[in-house]
């Protein structure tokens, strides 16, 4: 690709350091008209940096970047979108309270004798949704949007800047599988166009999809690149992380203890109309498998008391439990990593401390009232220590850690806690492929230690690597079990879309 078409954008020994860190070491990069370009690394590889650096947001410390190979200077986004390269940001920059087209022409409205032309603005967010084949009025309010649709909404922002460069971080994080299919038909359309696209993904079977070629970071450095036909999974894990991806999922068998978790005929608010019942032993790691909509995520928050149950019976140890609120889960031993960490797993303006401890303040406090700092320290240590959390400090602010650190302080949260049994719901989604292998470490770690762990996954291979026996959901019913020696994707899609009868079926 990069020998057929001219070439767009170059960056050559960038760097960029901040205190204690070394962001960037000398990276180069190039982008020629039409290609699609992923950069992929782990958290802190430099990705964000670099693609911060292109898009005038930051300010390299040393190197140069060249558009149709003359040298230029960014002093800001507004430098480099007039030089053509325009930056979506995995969260939305969008205006609720304003429509389509106000959006789309936000702070560069077209102006006509002295007032904003909305006629001009309205034609011309016609015509920039046109090219991207969304099909809706531009007068629509950005607050009825879905998701996917709000992403179109950008995308077609920066073409109407007349973007020759366009920079995608994490553009499928929050789509569904048909908004990413479209996303995905849109690309294709503007790098046939000759529009440039560079996209941060952490998804490789979306790289394997999109990507003419790919460019890895590792530790703020080249790390290697592979053309169209060298983009394998294991090719990209191998440059990402320095090792095979076979040593990704270290499956380890262990012995199993008595029942932690005996659940029978939980009814949830979501599915009323079926009853789930099965049973999780002490030291076992338990997938649950299934589409969207299958009623994974409703079941772990009914089990943790966010939405209490209408029926249905609750035994951790043996014992008899009821759980009707999250404290009371807590207090039967049973502890929950959320889906969305940033919004219910971690307080993002508290330290790494103040998080860690946040689940034992209670039985750590003086007199059940006033807070332990010794013991909130030593807590954060351990559980910083145990996890392998990368800080250079434990004041650090949650809100500045990457998203596989993020995901360490809250396993830290309820670790602390010493929980009998832990509940994860998509214990990896948005993190990438080292902070993958932590977290399938951290989970073996305390199964050997007598933990029974049940997690919900979209990742059929990660429930495949992970996962001692897998439970498999349709439409709020349990469809069926797979044992280690029975999981394969086949028998797991089967029985997510009810089409299978032949496996161990479970009461519904």
């Amino acid at each position: 690709m990069t020998s057929e078409k001219a070439t767009l954008l170059q960056a050559h020994g960038i760097s960029k350091a901040y205190p204690g860190v070394i962001a960037l070491d000398r990276v180069s990069m190039q982008l020629s008209a039409g290609e699609i370009l992923a950069i992929i690394g782990e958290n802190g590889a430099g990705k964000s940096t670099l693609m911060k650096s292109l898009a005038g947001l930051v300010q390299p410390d040393a190197g140069e970047v060249l558009i149709d190979g003359r040298p230029v200077r960014f002093n800001g986004v507004q430098d480099a979108m007039s030089h053509g390269i325009s930056l979506i940001h995995q969260e939305l920059n969008l205006a609720d309270n304003l429509d389509i087209a106000q959006n789309i022409y936000l702070g560069r409205e077209p102006k006509r004798f002295g007032l904003i032309d909305r006629k001009a603005m309205q034609r011309g967010a016609n015509e920039a949704l046109e090219e991207i084949g969304l099909d809706l009025p531009v007068t629509t309010p950005v607050s009825e949007l879905s998701t996917g649709r709000q992403q179109m909404v950008e995308i077609a922002k920066a073409i109407s800047t007349h973007a020759r460069v366009i920079i995608m971080d994490e553009p499928t994080a929050s789509l569904s599988d048909s908004e990413t299919q479209r996303l995905y038909s849109v690309v294709d359309r503007l790098s046939a166009k000759g529009v440039g696209i560079i996209f941060i993904s952490h998804r490789l079977a979306e790289v394997k999809r999109l990507a003419h070629r790919v460019t890895v970071l590792r530790d703020g450095k080249n790390a290697g690149e592979l053309s169209r036909e060298e983009i394998e999974h294991d090719a990209m894990v191998k440059l990402m992380v320095g090792r095979e991806a076979s040593t990704l999922y270290q499956y380890d068998t262990r012995p199993l203890g008595e029942a932690a978790l005996q659940v029978k005929g939980l009814v949830t608010h979501a599915f009323p109309e079926h009853r789930l019942s099965f049973e999780l032993k002490a030291g076992e790691i338990v997938g649950i498998a299934g589409l969207v909509g299958a009623g994974r995520t409703e079941m772990l928050a009914t089990l943790f008391g966010i939405d209490p149950p209408l029926d249905g019976e609750v035994s951790v140890l043996g014992q008899p439990v009821t759980i009707r609120s999250p404290r009371q889960a807590i207090a039967a031993g049973l502890a929950l990593v959320p889906e969305d960490r940033k919004a219910q797993g971690v307080v993002l303006d508290m330290s790494i401390r103040e998080n860690s401890s946040m689940a034992c303040l209670r039985e750590n406090a003086f007199a059940g009232v006033m807070i332990n700092r010794a013991e909130e320290n030593r807590v954060a240590k351990e559980m910083n220590d145990k996890l392998a959390t990368k800080t250079p400090s434990l004041e650090q602010l949650v809100l500045n850690l990457s998203g596989g650190n993020q995901q360490k302080v809250v396993l830290a949260k309820w670790l602390a806690a010493e929980p009998n049994v832990l509940l994860m719901d998509e214990p990896t989604r948005g993190v990438d492929i080292g902070a993958k292998a932590e977290i399938y470490r951290i989970m073996e770690e305390l199964a050997h230690q007598g933990v029974a762990v049940l997690f919900v996954s979209s990742d059929l291979e990660e429930v495949l690597g992970v996962s001692d026996r897998a439970l498999v959901m349709h439409e709020g019913k349990i469809t069926g079990e797979l044992e280690r020696d029975a999981l394969d994707a086949e028998a797991v899609m089967a029985l997510a879309t009810n089409t299978h009868h032949t496996a161990v079926e479970t009461a519904g």
